[in-house]
């Protein structure tokens, strides 16, 4: 055999490379260079005072005043070089996971802080900050894994919002009447799952377009609540609209930790079952039988149902179950936050909750993140304007919604759907 005959043979034939991905590097180049610029060369004379130590920490930090330009040079010059270091391991084709992003985005929030703070002498308090990011991703949360449990089980649940609405509705109702948060909290998941079963009930029985009747059920419930809420709880709210607060439950020793204790250990009981669902979900939705069942359904109904699967049952079962996740999410505006129930009070979070879910790509782990992409977002915009910041207020109030679009048409890149999603089953 000759070279040139041996040069042909599939065992040296050189694979064709994967094309170059730039999508995250330029967003990394130019954040770097805004970070750079902006909050660097151009920044704002003054210093920036960050606050990280509250009441009963095991020890004390002290707070850490940083000058806002010196401040935004140095974290700029960094995100320049991890920049520099993405476009390398682009061209050479290296995975660098999921810690860089979440590095670069950390850095670039604090050069934004120290910006943000500058001038006006702000003190940013970093633990306030985290633990209001918490509790705004708690409803967000709930919502995405509803979304997941449904759309993993092939059933389009745009009406999160509405369950969220129910769930909040209900459980103030029930806790004023009884005068105890708890009772509330038992009642959010019923209401949830009511919602759930008018879904499913056009959905898999008379195969109605799933869209539409997730947005006519959030309507319906917007309407609902808002006229029982103007001619029946607004007449005597004493009876039908108290504030009942779930209390906190600190755990001991762990709600002592600094930053972290009073962030994650310092919480109701409602923020306890968030960490119980995400994590139960995350196993039993990849690792147990209802989960690979779940899945069958969701990808290929009629392979599962040759195998003994009763397909149209499990979708309803899961979606009720998921409507009743959505329920507990939204208790947590009212019995979670001590609030009276308001007209509306869901404001759009379930249509944001669907967003983390596609950035989190069905996954309960990635769904929590993206969650919490947003509640910080959404925290950060409200601590900017209580310290002052040149930063327009309507800038400040749309932060959450910026972050929402762009992270799912940027970000998100190619997602695969459940194959089944949306698409009726007719045995």
């Amino acid at each position: 055999m000759t070279a040139q005959t041996m040069d042909r043979t599939p065992s040296t034939q050189v694979k064709a490379l994967a094309p170059i991905a730039w999508k995250f590097p330029i967003v990394y180049t130019i954040l770097a260079l805004v970070s750079l610029i902006f909050f660097g060369l151009i920044g704002r004379d003054g210093e920036t005072t960050f606050r990280v130590a509250t009441g009963g920490d095991f020890f004390a930090i002290p707070d850490f005043a940083v000058s806002s330009t010196a401040a935004g040079l140095t974290l700029g010059i960094i995100l320049v070089i991890m920049a520099a270091a993405s476009i390398y391991v682009s061209v050479k084709r290296i995975d660098l996971g999921s810690w860089f992003p979440m590095l670069f985005g950390v850095i670039f929030v604090l050069s934004f802080l120290a910006w943000a703070g500058g001038g006006s002498g702000g003190v940013i308090p970093l633990t306030t900050l985290l633990a209001g990011a918490l509790a705004l991703s708690v409803p967000l949360i709930f919502g995405a894994m509803c979304g997941l449990v449904g759309e993993r089980s092939g059933i389009i649940n745009i009406a999160i919002e509405g369950q969220l609405l129910a769930g909040a509705f209900l459980a103030a109702v029930v806790a004023s009447v009884v005068k105890n948060p708890y009772a509330g909290l038992l009642a959010a998941p019923i209401a949830g799952a009511l919602v759930a079963v008018v879904l499913t009930f056009f959905a898999v029985k008379y195969w109605v377009n799933q869209i539409i009747i997730g947005v006519v059920l959030n309507v319906l419930v917007v309407g609902v609540t808002s006229f029982l809420y103007s001619t029946v709880l607004t007449q005597d709210p004493g009876l039908w609209n108290s504030r009942q607060k779930l209390p906190n439950l600190p755990i001991p020793l762990l709600s002592d930790i600094p930053v972290l204790g009073r962030v994650l250990f310092d919480q109701n009981i409602l923020v306890y079952i968030m960490y119980v669902v995400v994590i139960a979900l995350q196993i039993f939705v990849f690792r147990s039988k209802w989960g690979l069942r779940m899945r069958a359904v969701g990808e290929h109904p009629k392979a599962a149902d040759t195998v003994g699967i009763k397909v149209n049952f499990t979708r309803v079962r899961n979606t009720l179950l998921a409507g009743a996740i959505a329920g507990l999410g939204g208790a947590f505006f009212t019995v979670g936050s001590g609030l009276a129930f308001g007209k509306e009070m869901s404001a759009g979070q379930g249509y944001i909750a669907l967003a983390a879910m596609i950035l989190g790509k069905w996954n309960p782990k990635g769904a929590l993140f993206a969650a919490l992409l947003f509640g910080f977002s959404k925290s950060l915009g409200n601590t900017l304007q209580s310290i002052g910041t040149p930063v327009a207020n309507e800038l400040l109030l749309m932060l959450p919604y910026i972050v929402t679009v762009f992270a799912v048409a940027g970000f998100v890149g190619r997602v695969r759907p459940p194959a089944a999603e949306g698409v009726p089953y007719v045995k």
